[in-house]
C-alpha cells in the first residue's frame, strides 16, 4: 500500500489571519520595520502544494475589511484558488503578531473564521477534490467567550468528505494558546482517528496522549486497524516517520540555521501532500516535506515567497516539528 491519491485538487479549510512581523528577526518591542502578511496553517499548506505544481484550493471566512482583502490577495498570489472563501460582513479578520524567537500573540477571538458553519461545509464543491486537508486549530476556534461554529464546520466537512469517498488529511496542530491539553486531547484524538492521513509531532503526541514513540502513536490511533490509514510522525531535528499500511519509512531532517520556526510544520505537510498528489513514493514525500520546512525555517514569514521549489540546506541547527 502506498497511500496514493488520484490526480486532483487539494482543498484546505481553516483560518488565515493577517500577520504582523518584523522585517528582520528582531524583537517586536524594538523593531522599527514590519510587514503585514497572511498566515494560517491550512492556507500555508495549500500555498506549498501550489508552488510545487499541484492544484490547491482554500476555504475560509474573512472579514469585509482591508486586512481580509489583503489576506485574500496574498493567498491568491501564491497560486491558490480562493473562490470558495466567504466574505463575512458581521465579523472581522483575525490578526496575529510574530515575535521572532519569542512566540506569537493572537488577536483572533470572534474572528470571521471562527464562524465557519456546517452550511459552509455543505456548500463547497468536492467534485474535483482529491484530498481535504484540515487541522486541529479549527476545532479550537469558537471556544472563546465570543463563541463561534468552527468546530461544527470541521465535523461537517470531515463527514461530507468521508461520505463522498474523498480522503481526509488532518494535522493535529495543538495550539496551547487556544485550549488546554486536558480539553484538546480527547477531541484531537477523535479527529485523528477519523482521518485517512494524520500529521503529528512526536513531542506533541506525547504531551497530548502520553505516546512517546512513532510506534506507540500508531498503536494509539489505529490499534484496531493498524494497516488501514497513513500516519506521519515528525520528530524535530531527528526526522520524520511515515507508516503506510504495513510499511514504515524514516527520512532524516535537514539541518538548517533557524530564523523562525512558525510555519515549518505547515510547510512540511504541504511538501508531503504535493508529492503524494504527484504519485511519489513515501520516502520522496517525506523528503519533499523536509525540503519545504527548511525553506520556511530560513525566513520570518509563514511562507517563503521568494524561495525556489527545491532546497539543499547544509548549515547547522534543527528543523522543528
Amino acid at each position: 500500500m502506498n497511500g496514493a491519491i488520484s490526480a486532483g485538487t487539494l482543498l484546505a479549510a481553516g483560518e488565515t489571519m493577517a500577520v504582523v512581523v518584523p522585517v528582520t528577526a528582531e524583537p517586536v518591542e524594538t523593531a522599527e520595520l514590519f510587514r503585514i502578511d497572511a498566515g494560517g496553517a491550512e492556507s500555508n499548506v495549500a500555498a506549498h502544494v501550489a508552488v510545487l505544481g499541484q492544484h490547491a484550493r482554500w476555504l475560509s471566512r474573512l472579514g469585509a475589511d482591508p486586512l481580509g482583502r489583503r489576506v485574500l490577495a496574498r493567498i491568491a498570489a501564491r497560486g491558490v484558488d480562493v473562490t470558495p472563501v466567504i466574505v463575512d460582513a458581521s465579523h472581522r479578520t483575525g490578526v496575529y503578531v510574530k515575535d521572532p524567537g519569542r512566540g506569537v500573540h493572537y488577536y483572533r477571538d470572534g474572528s470571521a473564521a471562527a464562524h465557519l458553519s456546517p452550511r459552509d461545509a455543505e456548500d463547497v464543491s468536492l467534485s474535483d477534490v482529491a484530498v481535504v486537508h484540515v487541522s486541529g486549530i479549527t476545532a479550537a476556534l469558537g471556544r472563546s467567550p465570543h463563541g463561534g461554529t468552527a468546530p461544527a464546520f470541521l465535523d461537517a466537512l470531515i463527514d461530507r468528505a468521508k461520505a463522498a469517498g474523498v480522503p481526509v488529511s488532518f494535522d493535529v496542530n495543538h495550539r496551547a494558546a487556544l485550549w488546554s491539553v486536558a480539553d484538546a486531547a480527547p477531541v484531537l484524538l477523535d479527529l485523528a482517528r477519523r482521518a485517512d492521513l494524520v500529521f503529528v509531532g512526536r513531542d506533541e503526541a506525547e504531551a497530548l496522549w502520553g505516546a512517546a514513540t512513532p510506534a506507540a502513536i500508531r498503536t494509539l490511533l489505529y490499534e484496531d486497524r493498524p494497516h488501514s490509514a497513513e500516519l506521519v510522525v515528525k520528530d524535530a531535528d531527528v526526522g520524520a516517520t511515515a507508516f503506510l499500511g504495513g510499511d514504515e519509512v524514516f527520512v532524516t531532517a535537514h539541518r538548517v540555521d533557524v530564523v523562525e520556526s512558525v510555519g515549518a510544520g505547515d510547510a512540511f505537510a504541504g511538501g508531503y501532500l504535493a508529492a503524494r498528489l504527484s504519485g511519489a513514493d513515501p520516502a520522496a514525500r517525506l523528503q519533499s516535506g523536509h525540503d519545504r520546512a527548511a525553506l520556511t525555517l530560513a525566513t520570518t514569514a509563514d511562507f517563503p515567497e521568494a524561495a525556489s521549489t527545491s532546497c539543499s540546506p547544509t548549515s547547522s541547527e534543527s528543523e522543528p516539528s
